[in-house]
């Protein structure tokens, strides 16, 4: 039987965004290849902050699943590989994106991240946790007061990213700039409460968990232009 790589790319929302409203964290662990599954959350790009942390085991205890965490900067996991594939979801928390890469890429987890995607383990994660995901993303890490392209995501998923699409008011300008002078290849954008589901590479469907949260798809045109284009998305609360 084929193995099913999924990739749940959420703007923004969540546990740490949206407390009191489950709908994507819930709709994760329907993907899952355990009907009680292990749950893993990698709070590296927030500096493994304890409270990201404590939040992350406060929203998962009360779903029917396994939590657990991965921490790097007080690593306690010694040999990571059967840790990472042991869990059936992988949940990537916000906060500096270049950052978390950089102390992946030196624990080696960016090439386990590609080992437990290609084993049918789901991988998911909001704004950082988008990013990560993409070869290229337009984020705030080198600099919080301004927007720049990062080309050396983990490359699972072709083309660029750019989560909080409507939560932050540069993030659209930037992204469709960006795209337009070439500085970032075509991609895709996601609202806060909206999630892009793939399969292995290719889009299987937006879901969200508002009824307004949406998604596009950004391409550049010819003479240094932009196409936005929504995408259908499907509600989760209905």
């Amino acid at each position: 039987m084929a193995v099913s790589r999924r990739v749940v790319a959420m703007g923004g929302g969540g546990f740490s965004m949206e407390p009191d409203n489950p709908l994507l964290d819930t709709f994760v662990l329907s993907l899952a290849r355990s009907p009680h599954p292990r749950v893993c959350f990698l709070p590296t790009a927030s500096g493994d902050a304890e409270g990201y942390v404590a939040r992350f085991y406060r929203a998962f205890a009360a779903l029917d699943c396994r939590p657990t965490d991965l921490q790097l900067f007080a690593r306690t996991v010694g040999d990571l590989e059967p840790f990472m594939l042991e869990q059936d979801v992988i949940y990537v928390g916000g906060g500096n994106t270049a950052s978390m890469l950089a102390v992946w890429r030196t624990h080696g987890l960016d090439g386990l991240l590609r080992l437990a995607w290609e084993e049918g383990i789901v991988l998911c994660g909001l704004s950082a946790g988008m990013n990560c995901w993409f070869t290229e993303s337009v984020t705030d890490s080198f600099d919080l007061g301004r927007l720049a392209p990062l080309h050396d995501g983990l490359g699972l998923l072709p083309g660029s990213a750019c989560p909080h699409y409507d939560g932050e008011e540069e993030r659209r300008p930037a992204f469709t700039r960006l795209v337009a002078a070439g500085e970032l290849a075509d991609g895709w954008a996601a609202d806060d409460g909206a999630a892009l589901v793939f399969a292995g590479t290719e889009l299987e469907e937006v879901v969200a968990s508002r009824p307004q949260a949406g998604a596009y798809r950004v391409e550049r045109t010819i003479g240094d232009g932009v196409s936005e284009r929504a995408l259908p998305a499907r509600y989760l609360g209905e």
